[in-house]
């Protein structure tokens, strides 16, 4: 089934320099939503550099993804986890799994995955009643998570979580902590370390592989499991922590007409993913019908996973 979705009119425009960042406050312009000035911790949203108790694990975190995450380990990932024959079960029964773990890659939130997959859903559902879709891909954007459990192998966190990028051609120097990719094996392979690499201009990100983790693992499990999401749901999904593209406009020159139609979906996303952290808690058992009513609209009561 095909669903048509109204493309935003938001007037975000594709950033084709790298160095251009998004200003917060600008996030304010959008009618009922409101940024908080800080996170959780007191500190700016993705301080990496700010003084705090998380500050050193997130920065090893940071040197293990960037020295591990290359080419080669990326496609034994998907050859290992493209099957989907590791357990069969319902979006929601992944929801209550990822109670168990805190990502170790994020300097804003050290609450269970559940809180923010709800909270992040709930603020989408109050700005944009009306889509439904991008209100479910609140919640299910971070379910590749369960990555991290025993029943998936209990892979290490920096396989799984954390900013993601495009291996198989020069690492960007916006990634955060940059300066551990010098220790990737890729960094001085000359068939990956050149701006293109392996790839063309303008081939589009659905041809470009990226680092292995949760984003891509779900993308997957919906795409095989035939979602009806609309191919911006999709988009969401696979690339909402390719913070170098959506965040600082690097990588542009790998995108075709359709990621430039569903970047804008995705910039509407990110203020939420990002900004709806905090520590007001949801009544799970309260909004827990109307998700479970989404699921069953766009997904087959078990998947593989």
């Amino acid at each position: 089934m095909t669903i048509a979705i109204e493309q935003p009119e938001l007037g975000i425009e594709v950033p084709t320099n790298k160095n251009i960042t998004h200003d917060p406050n600008e996030l304010e312009l959008e009618e009922g939503f409101k940024v908080p000035e800080a996170n959780t911790f007191g500190q700016t949203f993705r301080d990496y550099n700010a003084h705090s108790e998380r500050k050193e694990s997130v920065e090893q975190f940071y040197r293990l993804q960037h020295i591990n995450q290359n080419y080669d380990f990326v496609k034994k990932m998907h050859e290992q986890y493209g099957k989907l024959n590791r357990v069969e079960m319902s979006i929601w029964e992944c929801c209550e799994l990822l109670n168990e773990f805190v990502d170790e890659s994020d300097p804003d939130l050290d609450e269970p995955q559940i809180e923010h997959l709800l909270q992040t859903a709930e603020a989408i559902r109050k700005d944009h009643p009306d889509e439904d879709w991008l209100h479910l891909v609140g919640l299910i954007h971070d379910l590749g998570k369960v990555l991290l459990h025993h029943k998936f192998g209990a892979l290490p966190q920096w396989a799984v979580v954390g900013d993601t990028f495009p291996v198989g051609c020069a690492f960007d120097e916006s990634c955060v902590h940059y300066k551990y990719f010098k220790e990737n094996p890729d960094y001085n392979n000359p068939k990956y370390n050149t701006k293109n690499g392996i790839y063309t201009e303008g081939c589009g990100l659905n041809n470009v592989m990226m680092s292995f983790g949760h984003d891509d693992y779900m993308y997957h499990v919906a795409k095989e499991n035939k979602t009806t999401l609309p191919s911006a749901g999709l988009f969401i999904i696979r690339y909402h922590s390719f913070y170098p593209l959506h965040r600082s406009g690097a990588y542009t020159h790998l995108m075709n007409e359709e990621d430039v139609e569903n970047l804008k979906w995705l910039q509407v996303f990110n203020k939420y993913d990002l900004y709806s952290k905090s520590k007001v808690r949801i009544d799970v058992e309260k909004v827990k019908p109307y998700y479970l009513s989404l699921i069953e609209k766009y997904f087959p009561a078990k998947l593989k996973w």
